[in-house]
């Protein structure tokens, strides 16, 4: 289990770094609700790989037999190697490619408020908000507990979707057979 897991968490940590690093230097150019687009585009993408590595692991390791549990911790693995490359990628930019990205952030939030017409003192109150996030964000610790939860609900959803499947087809198998 373990080479599958690796195998394929790495790949899908690989997909989600490049299309970081491809993105995230240029967000100037590409702007944030454009980039977050393609950041979560390119997440639904790598997580396909968890569907792929437990599909292996039911075709290589289990016989052509997996239930929906082993399935599950499978697809949980590869969305945790994957979701580990996204964090230290993201790790490397935020404190070396772009350590000014709390500040355009702020000034790209605060600027999308009052485009909406938002009051002064609901900007402010938003202005303030960013601020003492931002200010959370500079702990190591919390930027690599609130990075991991960026990409961990699409792996979370590629995952029991992908075990539903795969042991649902596990059942069907078992069940014609059987007639």
């Amino acid at each position: 289990m373990r080479k599958i897991v690796l195998t394929f968490g790495l790949i899908a940590g690989a997909m989600l770094s490049a299309m970081m690093l491809a993105t995230l230097p240029f967000m100037d150019q590409i702007g944030f609700d454009k980039g977050m687009f393609i950041g979560y585009t390119g997440m639904v993408l790598a997580f396909l790989m968890v569907y792929f590595g437990v599909r292996s692991y039911r075709d290589n390791v289990a016989g052509g037999q997996i239930g929906f549990a082993r399935a599950f911790v499978v697809g949980l693995a590869i969305t945790f190697v994957a979701s580990a490359c996204y964090v230290a990628t993201w790790q490397f930019i935020y404190y070396k490619v772009t350590p000014d990205f709390a500040e355009k952030y702020t000034v790209y939030a605060v600027e999308k408020a009052r485009k909406s017409g938002a009051s002064a003192e609901r900007i402010a109150a938003q202005q303030k908000e960013i601020s003492e996030m931002m200010a959370i964000y500079k702990n190591p610790l919390a930027n690599i507990a609130i990075t991991f939860l960026e990409p961990l609900p699409v792996g979370l959803l590629f995952t029991l979707v992908t075990a539903a499947l795969l042991g649902r087809k596990q059942s069907r198998r078992s069940t014609e057979t059987a007639s």
